[in-house]
């Protein structure tokens, strides 16, 4: 049995060749990797002394060689190979081992130059690879530090690769030679002749790694199935470790993702109830227990079989509370013991825990929030930026005669912070830290009004003086009369319409303050 070995990343690379020289492997290696391995005291020839070709233009040439090459593609089945290989004097090299150059690093980094980048491009690494992988029947070949441990166990154990382990490396290898070359593409085709880079490359190559295959999708006629960034972002639902419950399927996914994403925007104990899609529920507590209480009252007839988010731990008490009603999913990021216990009693519900992100890291990315939105359209993309955009309170213009008042602004920015993830039309009432009428998803910003108020009537919720959001501008100021008509006394909108000043006249006509936000979130 013989070797090449030739990685960029060391990590384990000397355990796993001390592993296979145990087992009578002869290895081979190139450059650094071989001075790794001579230094850890094991025989090692360097390939240029097998091919008798010395590396050449600074490196870039040393493994493209028919002795390399040769060696991976042969077929041992096929004579004709096995007699080629004899008449040129090659060996047959059983046994991969190769990760690339970092290309993807080496682009990730603020100060990098195209001329870094062409340089961490690697020729002779994906070309092995490529070879190895096509032969996967007589190549075993590894391309993560990870697969080391569970291919020397088997080798030691048996003697030999299974079929089955040696495909499964196979299909590794090229997923990681596609993702690899994507990632190249990307990076030279969202390079501008300035030398910025556009967040739109010319060519969009996605990478997603499948966690499962889902029962059904949208519906039980569809079928569906979960994928996850090929580097997901911590915190983000991908992330998740399910507790208890059964699989969950493509809407509790769906909707899970709406409700952490916006439970997350809170930095104080809040807790989120979604219902397809929308939040119908959303209020800060002292506690999960508080939050989850005041939340259920803004519609607690949507929020059965509903998805609960917290961004604070999940206790007895909380537990007690939520259990209570039928929940498909339970989120948080962290859940006691003694919670965990009373959800027991309840195996149809699904609890997953999911880490928060760190609060000192900045990009959208380190905080779990997806960088771009993808949306499928007919034979085609839309992609954007995502939506990460927070509003500070120091950004926010008073339009109006009469000033907010602290609380006002509070309950504001709060509701502002809802509407955001409300689909639109979005109008969210609010007041004490909780939601009090959500309408949402209609053709209309009067009808999402009136919804707004018809839900927070039906939950015997009063709205006067309460606070309103409104996700997009008003139109007219049809829009703000039936918010200021259902009770409100302060109102946060984009503005930007050519009808400002008439909306403008409305509210101080009312006696209403309004604050503009300059910021639109419309979410379809």
């Amino acid at each position: 049995m013989q070797a090449l070995i030739s990685v960029s990343d060391k990590t384990g690379v000397v355990d796993l060749a001390q592993g296979l020289h145990a087992l009578g492997c002869k290895l081979l290696s190139t450059g650094g990797t071989a001075k790794l391995l001579a230094d850890a005291g094991l025989p090692v020839t360097e390939v240029a002394d097998y091919t008798g070709f010395p590396e050449m233009l600074d490196g870039r040439v040393k493994t493209l060689h028919p002795k390399v090459h040769g060696g991976l593609l042969a077929r041992r089945d096929l004579p004709a190979h096995m007699s080629a290989l004899e008449a040129h004097g090659i060996g047959t090299i059983d046994v991969l081992v190769v990760n690339l150059y970092p290309f993807e690093a080496t682009v990730a980094r603020p100060d990098c130059t195209l001329e870094d980048a062409i340089e961490n491009i690697d020729i002779g690494g994906p070309a092995m690879v490529r070879s190895a992988a096509k032969n996967w029947k007589d190549v075993a070949v590894l391309t993560d530090a990870s697969q080391y441990v569970g291919v020397l166990e088997e080798l030691q154990s048996q003697g030999t690769l299974s079929k089955e382990t040696k495909f499964a490396l196979s299909v590794a290898a090229f997923n990681r030679i596609s993702n690899y070359d994507g990632a190249i593409s990307d990076y030279l085709s969202s390079l501008q002749l300035d030398g910025s880079r556009s967040h739109f490359p010319a060519q969009s190559n996605g990478r997603f790694v499948k966690l499962q295959e889902l029962r059904y999708g949208e519906n039980p006629h569809q079928s569906a199935a979960f994928y996850r960034d090929l580097n997901p972002a911590p915190g983000s639902l991908v992330t998740a470790t399910q507790l208890q419950g059964k699989e969950l399927s493509y809407n509790n996914i769906a909707d899970a993702d709406a409700a952490w994403e916006c439970v997350k925007s809170f930095d104080t104990p809040a807790c989120v109830i979604v219902k397809h899609a929308n939040p119908c529920g959303v209020a800060l507590g002292a506690n999960a227990a508080e939050a989850y209480a005041k939340a259920l009252k803004t519609d607690p007839t949507s929020a059965f079989g509903g998805i609960i988010a917290f961004n604070c731990p999940v206790d007895a008490d909380a537990a007690a509370l939520v259990a209570k009603l039928f929940v498909e999913v339970l989120i948080a990021p962290s859940i006691t013991t003694q919670a965990l216990a009373v959800f027991a009693a309840k195996p149809n519900t699904r609890v997953l825990q999911i880490a928060l992100p760190k609060p000192t890291d900045d990009s959208p990315w380190q905080q779990g929030r997806n960088a771009q939105d993808i949306k499928r359209v007919g034979s085609g993309l839309l992609i954007q930026t995502a939506d990460n955009r927070e509003l500070r309170r120091d950004e926010i213009k008073i339009v109006t005669t009469l000033q907010p008042t602290q609380q006002q602004i509070d309950d504001l920015m709060f509701a502002w912070k809802v509407a955001k993830y409300v689909k639109s039309n979005a109008i969210v009432f609010c007041g004490g830290g909780m939601t009090l009428g959500v309408g949402a998803g209609q053709m209309s910003r009067i009808d999402s009004a009136r919804i707004a108020s018809i839900k927070a009537e039906k939950a015997e919720l009063s709205l006067k003086e309460s606070a309103v959001a409104s996700d997009a501008f008003f139109p007219f100021r049809d829009g703000l009369d039936v918010v200021i008509d259902a009770g409100a006394t302060c109102v946060i909108q984009p503005g930007g319409s050519v009808r400002d000043e008439e909306v403008i006249a409305a509210a101080n006509e009312r006696g209403v303050a309004m604050v503009f936000t300059g910021v639109r979130h419309f979410r379809h």
